[in-house]
């Protein structure tokens, strides 16, 4: 089979390992940079090129999607659903995910635990929204950070208002989330595929930092999930509509918390905690989908 992976970059852990996985499985694996792709509606037929070239024979797409220019890289993934090319991971869940308000919004909707949220332009009254939210400390958020990065904590209201005073000088729009003090350094990454979690890591934070993930610093460990943590995880996959997530999950005092679902979760930091061949896993369903198809 040949199974395109969607990449910017060849050289990224999780992108070589499934180009690993699947040429040991006996597929091709394909590597294209979506921003080097043109879409190609005309005639009624629609077409995808990559240097010039038409991209056909595809049986299954793996897409990896990054921050920079996910609305082009969407385009192209739609452009494959329309010539028939099933995707682990279609353009619609991935565009819900990404949108990280509206995914909480769709977490709360099926009723999936999420922490106390809050978004607002409006700066009066500050102190009022600030303790809807139990008080300081506050996770601020911005809606477009990832790998940890957008995400400070506030300690006092003087903090928490210097900060959201200047987010909205930029015009970028900004969560506040209780802070979930049980948790603080701390969470777990769950790895759902096809409505059941395949790997469990708790990341740990360095020492001092209230971030747990792994590109900062962090450390994974193996870890049991109980039930109703898988059935969280579960539950925030399917509200999403996606088939293969990362679903990020605090470990608060009243039961786990989802803060994220990761349509492109990467999983050096799974597979070198917990020694299972997640790329592998990815790839059995990326052969999968391309058969029922």
């Amino acid at each position: 089979m040949r199974l395109l992976i969607l990449s910017r970059r060849r050289a990224l852990y999780s992108t070589r390992r499934l180009v690993e996985e699947a040429v040991k499985a006996g597929h091709e694996a394909p590597i294209l940079d979506p921003l080097k792709c043109v879409v190609v509606l005309a005639g009624g037929v629609s077409k995808l090129l990559h240097n010039r070239k038409e991209v056909e024979g595809i049986d299954a797409v793996i897409p990896r999607v990054g921050t920079f220019a996910t609305g082009y890289l969407l385009a192209v993934l739609r452009q494959l659903h329309l010539m028939g090319v099933p995707s682990v991971n279609d353009h619609g869940p991935i565009a819900r995910a990404r949108n990280k308000l509206g995914c909480l919004q769709l977490l709360q909707e099926h009723g999936v635990r999420i922490p106390d949220t809050l978004i607002s332009r409006y700066p009066r009254h500050l102190n009022k929204l600030i303790a809807l939210l139990g008080g300081t400390p506050l996770i601020l958020k911005l809606l477009r950070g990832t790998q940890g990065t957008g995400v400070v904590i506030a300690e006092t209201a003087a903090s928490v208002e210097s900060m959201l005073e200047t987010i909205w000088s930029l015009g970028e729009d900004i969560m506040l989330q209780r802070f979930i003090a049980e948790s603080k350094g701390r969470d777990v990454r769950a790895l759902v595929i096809d409505g059941k979690v395949r790997s469990v890591m708790r990341r740990v934070g360095r020492e001092g930092e209230f971030r747990s993930n792994i590109h900062r610093g962090g450390m994974g460990e193996k870890v049991k999930l109980p039930a109703d943590y898988e059935h969280a995880a579960v539950m925030a996959t399917e509200a999403c509509g996606l088939k293969v997530a990362g679903v990020d999950i605090l470990e608060s005092d009243q039961g786990p918390m989802v803060i994220e679902v990761n349509s492109s979760p990467g999983f050096q930091g799974l597979e070198e905690a917990t020694g299972q061949n997640v790329g592998k896993m990815i790839v059995d369903y990326a052969v999968k989908i391309a058969k029922r198809k």
